[in-house]
């Protein structure tokens, strides 16, 4: 097992060399995270790699303080070392100097979902969605590209689809069904499609709506082209009867799109009527070690509303 308590004396390292104020580290610094069900998990140490973009990342925006496209990816790769709470201070400074700066509310929004405070994520999304009103919308860079290096969201897309979730994650069912169609409605690319959909039918579902869940899935087809969002085609393709249920799930350890699948299936057990079922792979599921997947969240959060743990 890699020493976890590197990453403390990695980032007080970091703190220890000066900067130029715009670039101030946060005084905290997080090794465990502690879920709303009380399960605490280590922060994994990151790899080489990632401490080498993240260096580079902060080295560009001390260079560059004004630059905005700096500050950002600053944030973003804060946040990929698990240091949610530094990111979200950073994107914070950020927005002192440029408040009318969607992205920034975008990924400020994202990492307070990660810590699960919904209501600033909230807050955070709607302000980004106001923001973009009548503006182009643009592609957004992964921050972690997939295996053809082609990015497949958009600025746009990527503000209602968070947005979306914040309002999942707190029950706010027909709020979310309406950030999600302005999702799916950004974008033609079949991944982000399959994305959206998966969350509109799961809602639906959830409202007591099988008809108008089964029409969702009229753009869902077996021979469409999925470059990374593979987990959320074949929840769909099982929405739709084309794929048997024991197919799908996953039998490795937990990452985002496995927790995408088992969730989805928990979720499908559950307005089908076995809720026995349903809760025993959410419980299951909370036990993964990948605490800021959306499946987990999404898991973690049904156990509390629907079947009242703590």
């Amino acid at each position: 097992m890699r020493h976890l308590f590197l990453i403390p004396i990695f980032f007080l390292a970091f703190a220890c060399k000066p900067t130029k104020p715009e670039a101030e580290e946060t005084v905290s610094v997080d090794s465990t995270f502690t879920t709303p069900l009380g399960k605490t998990f280590e922060i994994p140490v990151p790899s080489e790699k990632l401490l080498a973009q993240f260096e580079e990342a902060k080295a560009t925006f001390e260079a560059n303080p004004e630059d905005v496209e700096a500050l950002i990816w600053y944030g973003r790769r804060t946040a990929y070392l698990g240091q949610y709470r530094q990111a979200i201070d950073i994107y914070s400074k950020g927005l002192e100097k440029f408040p009318n700066e969607p992205r920034l509310y975008r990924h400020r929004g994202h990492r307070y979902i990660s810590i699960r405070e919904y209501e600033k994520a909230l807050a955070d999304f709607e302000k980004a969605a106001e923001l973009i009103q009548g503006t182009a919308d643009e592609i957004e860079p992964d921050g972690m590209p997939n295996a053809l290096n082609i990015p497949v969201s958009s600025l746009h897309g990527n503000i209602y689809y968070h947005l979306g979730l914040a309002y999942y994650l707190t029950h706010q069912y027909e709020k979310a069904y309406e950030a999600y169609l302005k999702c799916r409605e950004s974008g033609n690319h079949y991944d982000n499609i399959v994305s959206s959909t998966h969350w509109l039918y799961m809602i639906q579902q959830r409202l007591g709506n099988p008809a108008k869940a089964d029409s969702l899935l009229a753009l869902i087809h077996p021979d469409s082209t999925v470059i990374e969002n593979q987990s959320y085609a074949d929840l769909c393709l099982l929405y739709k009867g084309l794929l048997p249920l024991d197919s799908i799930m996953p039998s490795g350890g937990g990452s985002p799109s496995n927790d995408a699948v088992r969730y989805g299936v928990a979720n499908w057990y559950l307005y089908h009527g076995d809720s026995v079922k349903s809760k025993q792979l959410m419980q299951e599921l909370t036990d993964s070690k990948v605490f800021t997947s959306f499946g987990y969240l999404a898991a973690e959060s049904d156990l509390i509303k629907i079947f009242g743990l703590r």
